[in-house]
Formats: structure tokens, sequence, C-alpha cells
């Protein structure tokens, strides 16, 4: 077993296009993948291959000079090569990065406690013998075990291995960023991790089982696309098989050599050969923006959403709220509101908690920690925390929280709302702020304003998105008003104020039964159903391992905008598929002036009108069109990698563009390509 102390490697997030290994692996794979079983995982592909064995049965059978047949059956063997390649070259690219991560997904000892807690003592066990539920403690300098998250403590943590940045991360218990992964290292502090993962299930394994294609299951759009090239091909079968009968009736006798070229030209052999490997590289773009999509459907479906669901705070805005000011209502002296608004914040672990503490010491406040506190956390139903104090008479209720809340608690409790209330809150609201309502007891004391700012950037982003024709809609837990004036700001489409839960998971149905298509962004265990409901889930690689669990992406960088990028790399990933199913079909087209004047240029001399290239002989027409055939699948294989360069518009505007560039030039560029080549082999001899 290797130390707990071994250095870990950083994973390579964005692996050359090719390198001298991926190639070689990569053509062995070629071969591999000559096999039968594999070679029916694409029909036109096997289609080609089948002709490949026939041309060769017939160069031996035919007597005479066998360099034609010879030069047809290589040509439409390395046209099967150039096919396995572009996938197998797709796959090789994940190798490295996997080889990485199984440095991280190493054995490791881990400190598992006896029982739930310290006092039972702790014993030394192999990472691999951890189930799910056990309890186990890393200290600084230790790698975590296994998945899980944090129950107790707080740590700063190195998640090189998974994300490849070097910067340390925190994680701290009770919170949605309590989420740890196996393999990465505790900087600093000790933290007690409950175990959520069964060995060989963790998310490094699954990471693995992604990037090596392993996992990668035929998307819907795809499937349908290979469904629509099949019958193509199996139309196109049928067309050659009927020729001799039709030949016969002219006189015409058909070499069985020219019509499996025919055949193999007819067929969409390009995007045939290249959609495995558009298909793998959709995922391998996901990942190198640092996002685990759980399957390839998951990208593609990205690229098809109507409606973007996205939290404010931490995503729209940077979501350190910082208090700025206090607000007393009339009667209510400025230190009685900063007393009791630094006491309710006392347990308060969040950004605006500690700002709250911070900004009533510095005006003065001089209160120390108070013995015997009960102290109240927040939850989403009651949108309020605070502290109850007790006394030698009764217990001081001091509570914090939004407006309405509070209002409702201080007339549970049989108090008036004072009237200026209101006032203040809009006051605070319209600039954009975010208000928070103290009382204590019966009464209430003020308001705290939180100042917000909103990203630099997120207005371009959320106008590039509505032009692609995508809706944001804004979640936040704010008032309307300040809902209103962020949702302005930031230029979404609409928000969500004042929202719970159950509000999220209510609006992603609703959007879904008038036939959208949403997309949201969660890191904790109340975005769980949210995040499992909508067509996207992007969850945070942070947060909880429920939330993670629900969507079907995780952001291992844990940046809540990520989402936009999500949205673009899945509109990239049907644009390349589109554009090169174009080109594929176009270029067919140029290829028929090719093969059919050759076809049939002896018996009716009248099919001479067709060779519109001026091609030297029938024979090298036939071998300049299989090869410009050959040839057009490496030379896409980068597009295929890479993906076609994408601009935000509208669906009519890309339809457009994809047929006049890859239309009109699938058209053109063969009619080029085989006339050079057809020159080429006239030069050679042929």
């Amino acid at each position: 077993m290797n130390d707990i102390t071994q250095p870990l490697p950083a994973t390579r997030r964005n692996p050359a296009m090719f390198d001298g290994a991926s190639i070689r692996a990569a053509l062995l794979d070629a071969f591999r993948k000559l096999a039968p079983r594999q070679a029916l995982k694409s029909p036109i592909i096997a289609i080609v291959l089948l002709g490949t064995l026939l041309s060769a049965l017939i160069t031996i059978a035919t007597p005479g000079n066998p360099a034609f047949g010879i030069a047809v059956t290589l040509i439409l063997f390395v046209t099967v090569l150039f096919a396995n390649f572009a996938e197998a070259i797709a796959e090789a690219r994940g190798r490295g990065q996997a080889a990485s991560l199984r440095a991280a997904r190493r054995d490791l000892v881990a400190r598992r406690l006896n029982g739930r807690t310290r006092a039972g003592g702790e014993v030394r066990v192999a990472a691999a013998a951890l189930k799910p539920g056990d309890y186990v403690i890393v200290s600084a300098g230790e790698f975590v075990p296994a998945d899980g998250e944090i129950v107790e403590g707080v740590a700063t943590i190195n998640e090189a291995a998974v994300t490849g940045e070097s910067a340390p991360v925190l994680r701290e218990a009770g919170t949605d960023r309590s989420g740890v992964i196996g393999g990465t290292k505790v900087l600093s502090d000790e933290i007690l991790v409950q175990v959520s993962a069964e060995a060989g299930h963790s998310f490094l394994d699954r990471m693995i089982a992604l990037v090596e294609g392993a996992n990668r299951q035929k998307t819907p759009n795809e499937i349908a696309l290979t469904m629509l090239l099949a019958a193509m091909t199996l139309t196109f079968l049928i067309v050659v098989a009927t020729l001799p009968a039709l030949a016969g009736f002219v006189g015409a006798t058909l070499d069985p050599l020219l019509l499996i070229a025919l055949l193999v030209c007819l067929i969409p052999t390009t995007i045939g050969g290249l959609l495995p490997a558009i298909g793998i590289a959709g995922m391998n773009r996901a990942l190198a923006a640092n996002v685990l999509a759980k399957s390839g459907k998951a990208v593609e479906v990205a690229g098809d959403v109507d409606v973007l669901l996205l939290d404010k705070t931490g995503t729209i805005t940077y979501g350190d709220r910082q208090a700025t000011a206090f607000h007393p209502v009339a009667g209510v002296d400025a230190e009685q509101l900063r007393d009791a608004a630094m006491l309710s914040s006392l347990a308060d672990p969040t950004p605006e908690g500690k700002s709250i503490v911070k900004l009533a010491r510095e005006q003065g406040t001089a209160l120390q920690d108070p013995a015997n506190a009960r102290f109240v956390a927040f939850t989403a139903q009651t949108r309020m925390s605070g502290v109850d104090l007790p006394g030698a008479n009764d217990t001081r209720v001091i509570r914090k929280g939004a407006g309405d809340a509070i209002e409702r608690h201080v007339a549970a409790m049989g108090g008036i709302v004072p009237a200026e209330l209101r006032g203040r809150i809009e006051q605070v609201a319209r600039g954009g702020a975010t208000p928070l309502v103290v009382s204590e007891g019966r009464h209430v004391l003020g308001v705290i304003e939180l100042g917000d700012v909103v990203k630099h950037g997120v207005k371009e982003r959320f106008a590039r998105l509505r032009a692609m024709g995508i809706r944001t809609v804004m979640i936040t837990g704010d008032n309307p008003l300040t809902a209103a004036a962020i949702a302005a700001e930031a230029g979404v489409d609409d928000y969500i104020a004042e929202a719970r839960p159950e509000d999220k998971l209510a609006r992603i149905r609703a959007e879904q039964a008038g036939g959208r298509l949403i997309a949201m962004v969660g890191d904790g265990t109340n975005d769980a159903p949210a995040l499992a409901q909508a067509d996207v889930g992007l969850a945070m690689n942070s947060g909880t391992q429920a939330a993670k669990e629900a969507g079907n992406m995780v952001d291992l960088d844990s940046d809540p905008a990520k989402l936009l990028a999500v949205v673009e790399v899945g509109k990239q990933q049907l644009i390349t598929r589109g554009a090169l199913t174009t080109f594929s079909l176009a270029n067919d087209v140029s290829k028929y002036f090719a093969i059919l004047p050759a076809l049939f240029a002896t018996a009716i001399p009248q099919m001479a009108a067709l060779n519109v290239m001026a091609l030297s002989s029938p024979r090298n027409a036939v071998l300049a069109a299989l090869i410009f055939n050959a040839m057009v699948i490496p030379a896409l294989i980068p597009l295929a990698l890479k993906g076609v360069r994408f601009k935000p518009a509208s669906a009519v505007v890309l339809l457009r563009r994809n047929m006049l560039v890859y239309g009109v030039g699938g058209v053109l560029l063969p009619f080029a390509g085989i006339k050079v080549i057809d020159m080429a082999l006239v030069a050679l001899g042929f």
C-alpha cells in the first residue's frame, strides 16, 4: 500500500490534438476495430468492409491484369482504417487523462473510526475496505481515502487530481460545500468524513470510465442519425444491386468492381466514419471545460436547452454579500439594533453572517459571546435564523431574516409591525441590496443592508444566450424588489423571488409541461429534486453527495456560472454533427459525376457528356473518386475533434450558414479534389 502522504499528480486537462503516443495507440486500435463485432457497430463502415472483401475475392478470381482490382481493394481497406482511426484517436485523447486519474485512485490507508465518534478509537485499514457509512479522520498532509461528506471540521483541500487546478479550496461541515473526493489532499486542519461511495464506484472511477469511452452511450440524435444513414445505405445497396439488370436492357455489362466503387461513393461514408468520433469529442470538450458529463446525452441535451434556471448568489452576483449598514426603525436605538444583529449572527457560518458581526464590532459593539445561548439555524422553510438567550426572568428571542418571515414571526408573538418597515425594506431593495429584518421578541428593531455586486460580463453572456433563443430565469430568496433590481442589472429575462426549494421544482415542471427543455445548477441537498427533474442538472463538485447524484453533470471547478459554458459546448456538439453530415451528403453529389460516366461509358457513349470534370479515363475516374472519398475522412478528423466554431445565432441563421459553407462547399470541393487526383494518377502513369 502507498503511504498516505505520497504526492499527487495533477490531471492533464487540455491534451494536444495529436501526439506520437496517441497516434500509435490509435493506429493499433484501428486494426483491432476490423473485428466483425466492432465493425457491425457502424452499418456504413461494415458495408465498406464487406465491399473490400468482395473486391479482393473478385480480383483473385479474375484473370488478366489485377492492378485495378488491387488498387480498388487497397483504397477501400484504407477507407475502413481511416474511419476506425477517427474513432480511435478520439478515444486515445482521453487515455492520458485516465492514466493521471488512475494515479490518484491508488491504494490509500484510511483512519477509520470504530463507530461514529472518536471515543471508540481508530484503526488503519485499506481504503478499498471502506463501505458507505464508515467514518474516517483525515488530517493535514493526508489524502482523502474515499468519496464522502465532511460531518465535522473545516479544511483546505488540494483538488488538483480532479480539477487540474493547484489553488486549494475550502470545505466545511454543515454547508453546501461539504463534499470531498477520494484521492484529494487535505492541506490544513483535520476533518471527519462519512464515506458515501463503495470501492470501485467512486467519483474518480466514473471519470476514468467516461474519459476512456467505456460508458459512452449513443445519444438520441446520434441514434436517429445512425438509423437514417443505415436506411440510406440500404436504399443505395438495393439500387446498385439492380443496376446490372437495368444495364442488360441496353446491352451493357457492368464491372463488379465499378459497382462496388459506386456503392461506396453513394453511401455517406464520411459522416459514417466520423460519427463516433464526434460523440466522443463532445464529451472530451465538456471535460476540457472541467465538466464531467455522466453521459453523452447530457452534453447533447444541453445544446437543445430552452430555459436556464440560475441561482442569483454566486452565479449572477459574486455571492459574497457584505453587511454595509444598519437601519433602525423609529424609537429604536442604533446600538440596540447592532447588538441584536451581532448576537443573531454569532453562529452564522455564512459570509453574510460573519460580515454582520464584523460591521457591528467596527461600529462599536463590544458584546462577548453569550453563555447558555441556543442558536437557531437558518432553513429554507422558515427563512430566518437567530438566537434564544435564557435570562433570570425571561428569554430574549432574537431573529433575523426575510421581511415577510420576520413579520409573521412578530405577529405570532403578539407584536405589531411598524408601518415604516415596508418603506425601509423597499429603500434598501431598490438599490439592489438585500434587506434582512431584525426583531427581538415582539418588536421589530430595524433592517440590515447586505450589498452584492453583479459579476462582470454576465449581462453580455445572457445576451449571447438570448441570441440563441434561450431564456434565462434567476432564482433568489430575496424579496421581489431586490430581485427585480438585480434582474434588470444582470439582463435576465425573468426571475423568481422569495424562492423555496419546492418553487424551483414547480417552475421546472411547469416549463417542461410546455414542451421546453430546462437546465439548472445546484449544490445543496435541497437542490437535489430540482436537479433530478431538470433535463440538464449541473451539480457543483464541492456540493453535497445528494446533489451530485441527482444531476447528470458535475462541475469540477464548482463555478455556478459554468452552466453557460455547458450550453455552448452542447450547441457546438449539435452544430458539428450537423455541419459534417451536410458536408458528407453534399460531396457525394460530385462523386456521382465521376463514377456514373465511367460505369456506362463503353455501352452508352452519350454518357460521356456527364464527364464534366474531363477525367482521363473511366478507371482513373473511379480510382480518383475512391481516393478522395478515403482522404476526406482523416482530413476532417481535426474538425470533428475540435468542433465547428460556434457563434450564437438562431436556428434559421445556423442552418443557412451550414448549407452555404458545408453544403455548397461539400459539392464544390470534390470536383477540384478528384480532378487533382486524376492528374496525379496520369502523371504516375496510370
